[in-house]
C-alpha cells in the first residue's frame, strides 16, 4: 500500500500558512498561481463523504480566513476553492486548493463540447437520495 504523503508532516516541504488540532495549510509545490494553498484535515480521508460533517464544516471555516487573507495579501481579481475527489484526488488525502485568481491568468474549466445535461429523472434521484 503506498503511504500517504500529506499524513506524515515531514512530507510537507512548503511553508504552513495555518494550522490548528484538525487541519493544517500549506502552500502547494506546484502552485496555479502565487499563494496556491492546500488545506487538509489532519486526519486522513480521502473524499468529502467519509469524513464527519463537523470536519467539513471546521475547513469550510478555515477555508473562509485563508480566502480573506489572501485576498488582502495579493489583491486578487478572484479565487477559486475546489477539490478533486476519487481517483481524480492525485495525492490520495483530501486537500482543498485555494488560491487567487487574476483575469487572464490562464487557469479555466476545459470539457467536450458535446458534455450531456442532466436530465430530470436524473435530478428526480439525486433528490430522492438527498433526502
Amino acid at each position: 500500500m503506498k503511504r500517504c504523503p500529506f499524513c506524515d508532516r515531514k512530507n510537507i516541504t512548503t511553508d504552513i500558512v495555518y494550522e490548528d488540532d484538525l487541519a493544517l495549510a500549506f502552500y502547494d509545490i506546484d502552485p496555479i498561481n502565487e499563494g496556491h494553498v492546500l488545506l487538509i484535515p489532519k486526519e486522513h480521508f480521502l473524499d468529502a463523504d467519509e469524513m464527519p460533517d463537523e470536519l467539513i464544516a471546521h475547513l469550510a471555516a478555515v477555508s473562509k480566513k485563508i480566502v480573506a487573507a489572501l485576498k488582502k495579501t495579493y489583491r486578487p481579481d478572484g479565487y477559486t476553492v475546489m477539490q478533486n475527489g476519487g481517483k481524480f484526488n492525485d495525492v490520495g488525502h483530501y486537500h482543498l486548493h485555494i488560491f487567487p485568481r487574476y483575469e487572464n491568468d490562464g487557469f479555466g474549466w476545459n470539457y467536450g463540447p458535446d458534455a450531456p445535461l442532466p436530465s430530470k429523472e436524473t435530478a428526480d434521484r439525486i433528490r430522492k437520495l438527498l433526502k
